[in-house]
């Protein structure tokens, strides 16, 4: 546990990068013409100390994201006493085993990271016993990248096909689908970067008119490195860490 110093030092410093993101991101948002309104960020705190959620906090940050199903549930119960969930919105952003899908209903506010049927119906039936509505995105492989989670979608044939394969989430009554969420190629340019965003963006106004999802609206994509191409290709979530948080400890 750091001491008050270090603790108001910290605070201080998360502070600052905050506003240097929010600085860009409204700088990006007026260059797309869009409101700033328009774009929820989200703080992704994995391999944070639940300290370090509570600094975020502090500063006025009110979404945070996590990859681990375990780390997710740890760091809820961790700041249970000193702040209620329902003060915070926790993105469960990272892939999800079906085995875990209850214990992320149990803990997240909304999943990113729908990429098979059959975990969007685990997930489903537990928000189900739940008692809940889970929002939820589907997430897409639009870059072709073999190491990515996702469903296909980076050629043309696989997105005709995947317009079919997700009719079936029509069919789910606790998992509210918001939208999609994808990622840029590591290390990709800023150029590459928007066509991957940019292709996300189309993707789902195709899905919206062959399927008559109306509420799929949300796009999640853009991170420290990104961000500010996909508020140009119209993203309504993205997920900032290192930029606040400094340098992940793995």
């Amino acid at each position: 546990m750091p001491d008050r110093d270090e603790s108001t030092a910290r605070a201080r410093d998360l502070c600052a990068h905050l506003a240097e993101v929010e600085a860009r991101i409204a700088a990006a948002c007026r260059s797309a013409g869009r409101a700033r309104e328009e774009v929820t960020l989200i703080a992704v705190s994995k391999t944070r100390p639940p300290e370090d959620v509570l600094a975020a906090y502090g500063c006025g940050l009110r979404h945070f994201g996590e990859n681990r199903p375990e780390e997710l549930a740890a760091k809820v119960a961790a700041l249970a006493p000193g702040l209620p969930k329902s003060a915070l919105h926790w993105h469960m952003i990272g892939h999800v085993q079906s085995r875990k899908a209850a214990q992320v209903v149990a803990s997240a506010d909304m999943v990113h990271s729908v990429d098979t049927l059959r975990l969007a119906a685990r997930l489903d039936r537990y928000a189900g016993e739940a008692g809940r509505t889970l929002p939820a995105l589907v997430q897409v492989n639009v870059s072709g990248e073999e190491s990515k989670f996702g469903f296909a979608a980076a050629q043309a044939a696989a997105r005709d096909a995947l317009v079919n394969e997700l009719g079936a989430f029509a069919d789910l009554h606790n998992l509210s689908v918001r939208g999609l969420m994808t990622m840029a190629p590591l290390g990709a340019s800023t150029q590459q970067a928007r066509d991957v965003f940019g292709a996300l963006r189309t993707l789902a106004e195709q899905f919206r008119r062959a399927l008559a999802f109306s509420a799929w609206e949300q796009l999640s994509m853009g991170m420290t490195d990104d961000y500010e191409a996909a508020i140009a290709e119209g993203a309504t979530l993205i997920r900032v860490g290192r930029a606040i948080f400094g340098p992940r400890n793995e």
